[in-house]
């Protein structure tokens, strides 16, 4: 037989301990002991009865305001562990409440205080219910009267929804792996719009079902959201502070859920009067801007009988216009010629002179200087030219 090394058979206990699932969620009620506070802030004390003692440890991040004292007896919640460096047995404890609480309020507390801390009931996260909800779901016992309450509700509120039952037992040891059953069964069904958990008022053993973690992650992991109605409006479950929205009975919750058919009614009545209302002054508003238009119409249409006139009197004006510059053109065009022809070499011509030009360069002589003996000048009169040489 081959020896084991001491950590070795540690180990293999600590195992075994955080295997089972009786000592990973272990309830323990006695009296603190030998209560030390680290410095690292881990408080370690013993819980012990007449015959035995556990070692515990609360450690610094779990209930940092629980205070502790020797001969306190409470109420304790945590797992079995080995610790490996004395390989002694040790008590994690992760909740902690004095004696008198009860084991049901103890529990209650400390999931909510777990849930809590992840996040479950937080506000933020809370969806907004549909306005008109056209599939509803509902899980609940099927003879229960919660159900019929609902029905009632729905048929007076909004008839126009589909109601779809998940029945589930709501009270014993059976009833949260039912209700979690029903949950999914609904997640299931297509174009579901929100769902309701409901059961009737009873004692707080009778709830206990809602108090379950199970139920509580169920409803967090609903596809859409979902509306508690649990017992009496003095109850409160985790479900309810899972839930999207608390109701305090059934019936609020099927009132919470849906729009009132009848309120509505009257709302669009009311809008239906508006517009009415509305539509006459928008229409006698816009015949009175297009009678104002049409009569500015009328009033910019021309009187062909005074465009007649009008284009007349522009047609004489342009003709006498027309006529005076003329005239004026006329006059400015003789006295121009008269002053033109007065320059006319031919009318000196006329009157007996010439124009002698030499017949090689044909510059105009205009001295005898500029001729010599022999050259040929050409002569221009009035009535042609000709030849002539000088001697």
């Amino acid at each position: 037989m081959q020896a084991l090394p001491v950590s070795a058979v540690v180990n293999f206990l600590r195992e075994v301990l955080e295997s089972n699932e009786l000592f990973s969620d272990l309830w323990i009620v006695g009296e603190v002991s030998n209560y030390t506070r680290a410095s690292s802030g881990h408080r370690y004390f013993a819980i012990k009865d007449a015959y035995s003692s556990l070692r515990t440890v609360l450690f610094r991040d779990t209930m940092p305001g629980m205070q502790l004292k020797v001969g306190d007896r409470i109420l304790a919640h945590g797992r079995l562990t080995v610790y490996p460096q004395r390989g002694e047995l040790q008590f994690v404890a992760d909740f902690a409440r004095p004696e008198g609480v009860g084991i049901m309020a103890a529990r209650f507390e400390e999931l909510k205080l777990r849930l809590g801390a992840e996040g479950l009931f937080d506000p933020g996260r809370k969806r907004a219910l549909p306005r008109f909800p056209a599939r509803i779901g509902i899980v609940t016992s099927p003879v229960g009267a919660a159900l019929q309450d609902v029905k009632n509700v729905l048929a007076r509120r909004w008839p126009l929804a589909t109601l779809l039952v998940a029945p589930a037992t709501v009270q014993g040891e059976y009833a949260p792996g039912e209700i979690v059953a029903a949950l999914r069964r609904l997640a299931a069904e297509p174009g579901l719009d929100l769902a309701i958990v409901a059961r009737g008022g009873g004692s707080s053993e009778d709830l206990v079902a809602f108090n379950d973690e199970r139920v509580a992650r169920a409803i967090f992991g609903f596809p859409v959201p979902v509306v508690a109605g649990v017992g009496h409006e003095t109850d409160e479950t985790i479900a309810d502070l899972v839930a999207d929205l608390r109701a305090p009975t059934p019936s609020a919750a099927a009132e919470r859920a849906t729009p009132d058919i009848a309120e509505l009614r009257r709302n669009v009545a009311v809008l239906e009067r508006a517009m009415s209302s509305a539509t006459r002054e928008r229409i006698g508003t816009g015949a009175a801007a297009v009678d104002a238009l049409v009569a500015r119409a009328h009033r910019g249409v021309p009187n062909p009988g005074q465009l007649a006139k009008d284009v007349d009197a522009c047609l004489r004006d342009l003709v006498a216009g027309f006529e005076r510059r003329c005239a004026t053109d006329r006059a400015r065009f003789e006295g121009a010629a008269a002053r033109i022809a007065g320059l006319d070499p031919r009318a000196t011509l006329a009157r007996g002179f010439a124009i002698v030009q030499d017949a090689k360069t044909r510059k105009v002589v205009n001295t005898v200087r500029k001729v010599k003996p022999g050259a040929r000048l050409s002569v221009a009169v009035s009535d042609g030219a000709f030849w002539t040489e000088v001697s």
